[in-house]
């Protein structure tokens, strides 16, 4: 089979949404559903998701595992898998992995940009690494089967987390530090890593991780692709757009801010930039896809790297999990 997967989106949700990532042929998203709230405030997310899920069963279901790609593969439309961009839904309490997963969490970071009660984000000045608290997170995830995704944690962190784990991580949506230097990029030798023990790098769309940001042609995107496979193996990428469609601006104060902190130019791209930034025109929603899988043939990528970049990698890692 042949698959097509973004790895993270966090768009506005409704049916507009979901047709368009079936017009670009995604067999399956990972959707962000928490940045900050905790458990019971996950919950209430569920809630509209279950109304979501019903309303346009036509299009969706709620993926589980790789058999649900499978299953949208076959009956054309998209699995939808839960993932959190920080841990604050699990609150202090290690039982709650073990929740959220029966509610159908796949993917979670550790933190989110700051110091969390697992490790340390990526804005903060000193990266102590994962806790203790994060080293029995970990296994616990591990045992159950939530994907520690480090998408936003700093570096030594990020190493500590590929070392602890007994399976691969993920770094959902990010792009190489030596391409563009954003604070959420990764570094060459952490992308070895990262590669060398099975894990997996979404590359990101979000202009704040693009060089030239929304300026950043299609040619430099598909270029920062085939300098990244000289450091990664090509299986062990694919996207993981960071798509944020039909989001109103005052969104982002949420995922920057949280209930944290009252300061409205916090993180990353934010000095005079309140909301979110404009898509590169190659990449407006999700039918860029077929912008990339041009770009990586006119680069000279095969067919069959093409296909693992833009879904099959994905679909392989989802069956470690």
């Amino acid at each position: 089979m042949n698959f097509r997967i973004d790895n993270l989106q966090y768009c506005n949700w409704s049916r507009e949404v979901f047709e368009i990532n079936r017009k670009a042929g995604l067999d399956a998203v990972h959707a962000t559903v928490v940045y900050h709230e905790d458990f019971k405030e996950f919950c209430e997310k569920i809630k509209k998701w279950e109304k979501l899920l019903k309303d346009n069963s036509d299009l969706i279901f709620l993926g589980r595992d790789f058999k649900d790609i499978e299953k949208a593969n076959k009956e054309k439309k998209t699995a939808i898998f839960f993932g959190f961009q920080n841990c604050s839904p699990i609150e202090d309490d290690i039982n709650l992995v073990e929740k959220v997963h029966e509610l159908g969490c796949r993917f979670m970071q550790l933190t989110y940009n700051n110091q969390s009660l697992l490790a340390t984000g990526c804005y903060e000045k000193i990266d102590s690494g994962v806790t203790n608290f994060g080293k029995e997170v970990i296994r616990e995830m591990n045992r159950i089967g939530v994907v520690i995704d480090m998408s936003h944690s700093a570096e030594k962190s990020t190493f500590d987390a590929i070392e602890l784990s007994e399976k691969p991580i993920a770094i959902t949506h990010a792009n190489p530090s030596f391409w563009h230097p954003a604070k959420r990029n990764k570094s060459s030798d952490l992308l070895k890593a990262l590669s060398d023990s099975g894990g997996i790098l979404g590359l990101s769309l979000y202009p704040h991780h693009l060089k030239d940001n929304t300026n950043c042609t299609i040619e430099s995107f598909c270029e920062m692709i085939a300098r990244t496979v000289e450091i990664m193996n090509i299986k062990n990428i694919g996207i993981g757009s960071d798509l944020c469609l039909n989001q109103p601006d005052e969104v982002v104060e949420w995922m920057r801010n949280g209930t944290w902190s009252k300061n409205r130019n916090y993180g990353e791209g934010s000095k005079n930039k309140p909301g979110f930034p404009r898509q590169p025109d190659w990449f407006r929603d999700a039918t860029g896809f077929l912008n990339i899988e041009n770009g990586l043939k006119k680069i000279g990528f095969s067919e069959i790297e093409i296909k693992d970049i833009l879904g099959n990698n994905w679909y392989n890692f989802y069956k470690m999990i």
